[in-house]
């Protein structure tokens, strides 16, 4: 098995800045449960396929305890558009569509499909590098709250 790492696919290269592992920490609310703070880790990697691998895991700031993990794949394509599955630790599993800008560094996504939640009915997910640093925003709706800010981080490339 070869350990050098395969040349970048086409479709992945215009998010090629995601690749690597970035670190920071985050905040979330919402309306239904206190407000909390958190740190993250997120890895973006490829294998020479047409996609980039995404996992994440957050921990407690206080005392390192494991908080949420998700993993996924981000499907880019050449249109500019971009396909992204997500399975959540909680089990939820989440498929967004939306669009990337290359110029502007940014991704938007909302959900085309929640599975195996009872409450989530929609989420929505923008991503933006900016002087280096990749932030992020999820907003959430649930059966009982409409589409609004849920969590929010800023990460930095280790």
């Amino acid at each position: 098995m070869a350990t050098e790492t395969p040349p970048i696919h086409p479709f992945v290269a215009p998010l090629s800045y995601l690749l690597g592992t970035w670190r920071g920490q985050g905040e979330g609310e919402y309306p239904t449960i206190p407000s909390f703070r958190y740190g993250e880790e997120i890895r973006f990697s490829h294998s020479g396929k047409p996609v980039i691998a995404y996992t994440q895991k957050t921990w407690k700031l206080e005392t390192g305890d494991p908080m949420h993990a998700e993993s996924g794949y981000f499907r880019p394509k050449p249109d500019g558009s971009i396909e992204v599955v997500i399975a959540q630790s909680s089990g939820l599993v989440e498929v967004q569509k939306g669009a990337y800008n290359v110029d502007k560094q940014t991704i938007t996504l909302k959900s085309e499909l929640i599975g195996n939640a009872s409450k989530v009915k929609e989420t929505s997910r923008g991503f933006e590098l900016v002087d280096g640093k990749l932030s992020y925003v999820v907003h959430m709706s649930t059966t009982t709250n409409h589409l609004q800010p849920h969590l929010k981080a800023t990460l930095e490339k280790l």
